[in-house]
C-alpha cells in the first residue's frame, strides 16, 4: 500500500542522525518543497567506468578514467561559455579521445565503444531505487536535471529498472547550455511551474551544489564520494551520502 505523506516523513527521519545540515536556515529554506530534481551521479554510480577503464589498460585505467572525467566536465564548461554546444555524449567521445591521447594510449575501436556504452549501463547506487519510491510514494514530483542527454537518461534507467518514477528528463539539451549555467536551472521552474524555493536539487558534484544554491534552489549535496566542500562562494543547504538523507532534508517541507 502506497505511504502517505506523513508516514513517509515519519520513516525517513530514521536516518537524520547522518544528516549534516550546515546552514542555520535549512529548513525555511526547504519549507514547501513538492519536486526534486536529481543530478544524473546522484542515481547512477559511475565508479565502475574507471574499473572498465583499468580492465581495459591494466595500470594506466584509473588515470586514464581520471583524466577522461576531468575533460569531460572542463569541456562542457568551455563549450558554454564559448556558445558551441554539443550534446553530453559528444562531450564525452570527445574527452575519451583527449584522454587516450594523454596517455599515450592507442585503444581499439572496440575497446573504446565499451568505455562509451558503459555510460548507458550505469547500476542505481545500492540505497536509490528504495529512497525514490518512498520519495515518489509520498507524492513528491521527481526527475532529472542532467548534462546527461535524454537517450543516455533512458538507458540508464531502463537499464535500472526505474521506469515510471521520473517525469520527463530535463535534459541541458533542452537550452543547449550545462550546467552550472542558470539556462540549466531554470528548467525545472519552467517543466515543474513550481518556484524555485518548492524544488529542492540533489547535486553529485560540489560544484553543481554551489551553482544550483546560487540560482535559488534548497540545495541537497549527495556527497558520496566523501570531497571537500568547493570554494565558489555558495554552498548546499545540507548534505549526506545517500539518497535518504535527501529525504530527510525534504521532509523540512511538512
Amino acid at each position: 500500500m502506497p505511504m502517505n505523506r506523513r508516514e513517509f516523513l515519519t520513516v525517513s527521519g530514521s536516518v537524520a542522525a547522518g544528516l549534516m545540515l550546515p546552514n542555520p536556515v535549512r529548513a525555511e529554506a526547504a519549507t514547501g518543497i513538492k519536486a526534486v530534481a536529481f543530478d544524473g551521479f546522484t542515481v547512477f554510480d559511475p565508479r565502475p567506468i574507471a574499473a572498465l577503464a583499468e580492465s581495459l589498460f591494466p595500470g594506466q585505467g584509473q588515470a586514464l578514467a581520471q583524466t577522461w572525467r576531468t575533460r569531460q566536465f572542463e569541456y562542457t564548461w568551455l563549450r558554454t561559455l564559448m556558445g558551441n554546444y554539443v550534446d553530453f555524449w559528444q562531450v564525452t567521445a570527445e574527452a575519451l579521445d583527449f584522454a587516450v591521447r594523454q596517455h599515450h594510449l592507442e585503444p581499439s575501436g572496440e575497446k573504446r565503444d565499451r568505455l562509451l556504452q558503459s555510460f548507458l549501463t550505469l547500476e542505481p547506487w545500492p540505497d536509490a531505487k528504495h529512497a525514490l519510491l518512498q520519495m515518489k510514494a509520498a507524492g513528491l514530483r521527481l526527475a532529472f536535471l542532467s548534462n546527461f542527454t535524454a537517450a543516455m537518461l533512458d538507458a540508464c534507467v531502463k537499464h535500472a529498472g526505474l521506469e515510471g518514477v521520473f517525469e520527463a528528463h530535463l535534459s541541458t539539451d533542452r537550452v543547449r547550455a550545462f550546467k552550472p549555467d542558470p539556462r540549466a536551472y531554470q528548467m525545472g521552474v519552467d517543466v515543474f511551474e513550481l518556484p524555485r524555493a518548492q524544488i529542492a536539487f540533489a547535486a553529485f558534484g560540489g560544484w553543481d551544489a554551489a551553482g544550483a544554491k546560487a540560482f535559488g534552489y534548497p540545495t541537497f549535496w549527495v556527497n558520496r564520494v566523501q570531497a571537500p566542500l568547493e570554494n565558489l562562494g555558495a554552498a548546499a543547504d545540507a548534505s549526506g551520502n545517500s539518497l535518504h538523507e535527501l529525504a530527510v532534508f525534504v521532509k523540512h517541507s511538512a
